[in-house]
């Protein structure tokens, strides 16, 4: 029996019984990640270079997208390179780390959600107070709280988790270190461990997803008395992209982490991992850029200083050849 100390390292399995399609799965995990990077880049960039959009909704949101490309680069960029090598060792506490991030970005997006669900809740119920409600410091102030709650919350989980004893069956089934994976692997006690794990992950869930039902509820009670029913649509427009993104997120999280494991299998903790990891990261860009006509109308005005641009040192440098 060896214990924190004295383990060396793990294997990451992946997706063993998928090893015949690995190119297969290789271009997919990577056109999805750089999809994240691209898709999430593009959003920061057009929030900071318009100046209509220098506002606490896109202050947010452009956190979020900062924050989606550091939470999918934790497993990803790993798991490209475990498809060309096939599985590699990770130490103790290189999987140690990646643990801790995966959550660290993972409850620091929670609490952005939650936060931004607030800011849509001062700006339809509170319209004539919200300027002063969510100033710059207001601002600031909750994304460093979002932030700073995430840093110190995996501390705890992450502490009992490596004090666990694990014997020489060091395969974590999995393609990512993970809580539920690696709790298996160990011989000793792990109800500490696991009540642990629980308590911390269903603190951060329920909380941040009551803020925000709690906002939301709100903000139906507040669209329904509106009179108009273009009013009503323009209030909702505002928040139905975050709307979408929270129901993703938070239905798969609260799947994975709150709901037994004797009733999933492995091959189904894996899917669900991989559209919580993965495919929402993706799909967040295509949700704010699709259904946010503010968002559409600035990527229009940077794709058309781009066009100008190109034209115009596209006619310098030909009158520079003809001279």
């Amino acid at each position: 029996m060896l214990n924190a100390t004295s383990t060396p390292e793990f294997i990451l399995l992946g997706f063993p019984g998928l090893q015949k399609f690995w190119f297969l799965l290789f271009i997919s995990f990577l056109t999805a990640y750089l999809f994240v990077l691209l898709g999430n880049a593009l959003i920061i960039l057009i929030t900071n270079l318009d100046v209509d959009l220098r506002i606490p909704m896109y202050f947010f949101l452009n956190n979020f997208s900062f924050l989606e490309i550091c939470y999918t680069s934790v497993t990803v960029p790993r798991l490209l390179v475990d498809f060309l090598t096939g599985p590699r060792a990770i130490s103790f506490w290189t999987c140690m780390t990646q643990m801790y991030f995966f959550f660290f970005f993972g409850t620091t997006e929670f609490l952005l959600l939650a936060t931004m669900a607030y800011d849509r809740y001062l700006a339809i119920c509170h319209p004539l107070q919200y300027p002063l409600l969510m100033n710059g410091c207001a601002c600031t102030s909750l994304a460093l709280a979002s932030w700073l709650s995430g840093f110190l919350t995996p501390f705890l989980s992450i502490a009992s988790i490596s004090q666990l004893p694990f014997n020489s069956s060091n395969q974590i089934n999995h393609f990512f270190c993970d809580t539920g994976p690696l709790i298996e692997l160990s011989t000793g006690d792990t109800f500490l461990a696991e009540t642990t794990v629980f308590l911390v992950s269903a603190v951060v869930v329920l909380t941040s997803f009551l803020l925000t039902l709690t906002s939301y509820g709100l903000i139906i009670f507040t669209i329904c008395h509106i009179p108009s029913a273009s009013g009503k649509h323009k209030a909702f427009s505002t928040c139905s992209s975050h709307l979408m993104v929270v129901t993703i997120f938070y239905g798969t999280v609260i799947f994975m982490y709150l709901c037994p494991r004797s009733t999933r299998s492995s091959g189904m903790d894996k899917m669900i991992s991989v559209f919580y990891a993965v495919v929402t990261p993706m799909l967040n860009p295509i949700i704010y850029t699709l259904r946010n006509k503010d968002v559409k109308r600035a990527l229009e005005k940077v794709l058309n200083q781009v066009k100008d641009n190109c034209l115009k040192h596209r006619g310098k440098a030909f009158l520079m050849v003809l001279s």
